[in-house]
C-alpha cells in the first residue's frame, strides 16, 4: 500500500513537472509578448494577473486526486511574505538583496513549481510598494525563474525518508561540498570562453566583449549544468553562493535588459527609434554593472543566512509532514 503511494506521488510529480514546464517556457513567455505588443506597455495590471492564474495553473493537476491542505497555501504565502518584507528592507534600510535569495531558497525547499509561484506573487505584491508598471510582468516572470531553476538543480528531499525517519541521515545538508558545483560552473565558464570566441571571431559591429553575449551564452551555460546536476546539488552554503550569484546576474539581468529594449521601442516618444539589435546592445552594456552589484548583494545574504534558512524550513517540512508538498 505505502509503495503503491510512493509510486501515484511519482507519477503526479512527473505530471506537474511536465505541464509546469509547458505553462513557465511556452505560455507565459507568449502572454507577455502578445499583450506587451498588443496593449504596448499600457493593461499590464491585468496581464500581471494573467501570468499569476497561468503560474497556479500546475497546481491544480496536484488537486486532482486530492484536496489542497490549509499548510500548503498557508506555507507558500508566509514565504512570499518573507520575501516582499526582505525585499523592501534590502530596499530601504541593508545594502543587500533578501528577496531575490529567498525566492531560491523558497525553491530549493520546496520545489521548482513552489519556487515559481513565490517569485512570481512575491514580486508583483512589491511592486504594490514600488511601483506597477510595463515591467511588472517581465519582473514576475525573472523572479520566478530563479525560483523555479533553483528547485530544479538542488537535491531534493524523498518523501519516503522524511517518512520513515530517514532523511537526516540520507539527505544531510553537505558543508562546503564545492566539487558539486563544478558541473553548473564549469559549463558557464566554457560558455563564456565560446561567447568570447565568438566576439573575436564574429564581432557583428561590437566594440567590446561585455554585453548581450555574457547573458545570452552564459544562460545556456547555465541551463546545461543544471540539466548536468539535475536534483543533484548540495545546499551548503559555498554551492549556494555560486549558484545565486550566476543565476541572478545571467537570468534576472538577461530578461530585464530583454524588457527595457522591449518597452524602449514599443511605447513612442521615448528617444529610442533604433532597430532591435542596437539598442538591445546598448541595455545589455549598459545594465552590466548594475546586474553584477545585484548578483553580489543577493549572492551575500545566500553566504550568510541560506544554509541556516534551509535548514529550519527542512525542520518544517518534516514537522508538518510536507512530505507531498506540491
Amino acid at each position: 500500500m505505502e509503495d503503491a503511494g510512493i509510486k501515484s506521488y511519482e507519477k503526479q510529480k512527473k505530471r506537474l513537472t511536465f505541464f509546469s514546464l509547458a505553462v513557465l517556457f511556452l505560455l507565459i513567455p507568449v502572454t507577455i509578448g502578445i499583450t506587451f505588443f498588443l496593449f504596448l506597455g499600457r493593461h499590464y495590471m491585468l496581464v500581471s494577473i494573467l501570468i499569476l492564474a497561468e503560474t497556479i495553473l500546475p497546481f491544480f493537476i496536484m488537486y486532482e486526486k486530492r484536496p489542497p491542505r490549509a499548510r500548503e497555501t498557508v506555507m507558500t504565502a508566509i514565504l512570499s511574505a518573507m520575501t516582499v518584507v526582505g525585499d523592501l528592507l534590502s530596499l530601504q534600510i541593508l545594502p543587500v538583496q533578501m528577496g531575490t535569495s529567498l525566492v531560491i531558497i523558497s525553491g530549493i525547499a520546496f520545489g521548482p513549481e513552489t519556487g515559481f509561484l513565490v517569485g512570481a506573487l512575491s514580486r508583483f505584491i512589491v511592486n504594490f510598494f514600488l511601483g506597477q508598471g510595463a515591467w511588472t510582468p517581465w519582473q514576475m516572470f525573472a523572479w520566478g525563474m530563479m525560483g523555479y531553476l533553483a528547485g530544479f538543480s538542488f537535491n531534493k528531499v524523498d518523501p519516503a525518508s522524511i517518512r520513515h525517519g530517514r532523511w537526516f541521515e540520507e539527505n544531510r545538508i553537505n558543508s562546503r561540498s564545492f566539487r558539486i558545483i563544478l558541473g553548473p560552473l564549469i559549463t558557464v565558464m566554457i560558455a563564456e570562453a565560446i561567447a568570447y570566441l565568438h566576439f573575436l571571431i564574429f564581432p557583428m559591429g561590437d566594440n567590446t566583449f561585455f554585453g548581450w553575449r555574457i547573458y545570452l551564452f552564459g544562460a545556456a551555460g547555465l541551463i546545461a549544468g543544471a540539466l548536468l546536476q539535475r536534483k543533484r546539488l548540495p545546499a551548503d552554503n559555498i554551492t549556494l553562493t555560486v549558484f545565486t550569484f550566476f543565476t541572478v546576474l545571467i537570468l534576472y539581468g538577461g530578461v530585464m535588459n530583454l524588457c527595457a529594449t522591449v518597452t524602449s521601442l514599443a511605447i513612442p516618444g521615448n528617444g529610442f527609434d533604433g532597430s532591435f539589435g542596437n539598442t538591445l546592445k546598448i541595455f545589455y552594456i549598459s545594465g552590466l554593472p548594475y546586474d553584477l552589484w545585484h548578483a553580489f548583494r543577493a549572492a551575500f545574504v545566500t553566504f550568510l543566512f541560506g544554509n541556516t534558512v534551509l535548514r529550519k524550513l527542512e525542520r518544517i517540512k518534516v514537522k508538518y509532514g510536507f512530505n507531498n508538498f506540491y
